[in-house]
């Protein structure tokens, strides 16, 4: 039976750039991928991003409220007019890759076992498991529950010790500095005003002056 996989990590734990390889492992063996990410993750656009500057199209957005499982068919068949990409052969997915999973909701996440359990497809799905309040994220805390597989990525802070919460900093746009911030809304996608910084328990709380969510 093909299983739903959850690679989770903090931020920059390296999880597009895992994806990616996963793509080219399996492309590599001449086999077919089909990759996605939810829509609220406009980074990129269109497209996957690795920190390491390696990057690739997506073959669709999961949009809000979208039924992922009637999406991935309509891909996998190769017959949706709205496609990003053009599959003219529609060779069977050997396997599916979700980046930034967190971001799907619940009932999504539910689609991608479906997908798995039912469709016969392995998906792997990427993401961060908290945000910057250490609050998990809907589609983190569902994949957490129902995955077969649980990986996590680990990355360091900035003292040397393993990072696991993720904090944000609203960097000003005069100076260019960042100030970490403790409050506000649980999405908001790295830019120019918004940046984020991976760190350990005990730098989190010693940034946040002791305080947790």
């Amino acid at each position: 039976m093909a299983k739903l996989y959850f690679r989770y990590g903090a931020m920059n734990s390296g999880k597009s750039t895992g994806l990616l390889q996963a793509a080219f492992n399996y492309q590599e063996r001449g086999q077919r991928v089909l990759l996605a990410k939810p829509a609220v993750d406009t980074k990129g656009d269109a497209r996957i991003l690795s920190r390491l500057g390696v990057s690739s199209p997506v073959d669709f957005v999961i949009p809000s409220g979208a039924d992922v499982v009637e999406l991935f068919r309509r891909h996998a068949a190769g017959d949706d007019p709205d496609a990003l990409l053009d599959h003219v052969d529609a060779a069977p997915v050997a396997c599916l890759l979700v980046d930034e999973a967190q971001f799907l909701e619940p009932r999504q996440v539910d689609d991608l076992l479906r997908i798995a359990v039912l469709e016969g497809v392995p998906v792997m799905a990427y993401g961060i498991r908290t945000d910057f309040r250490t609050h998990s994220f809907p589609g983190s805390a569902r994949l957490l529950e129902v995955a077969h597989s649980l990986e996590e990525l680990k990355t360091i802070c900035r003292c040397g010790r393993k990072a696991v919460f993720n904090t944000r900093k609203v960097v000003d746009a005069a100076t260019g500095a960042g100030r970490f911030v403790f409050e506000g809304d649980q999405v908001a996608i790295d830019g120019v005003e918004v940046t984020y910084e991976s760190l350990c328990a005990a730098c989190y709380l010693d940034e946040s002056g002791g305080r947790l969510g």
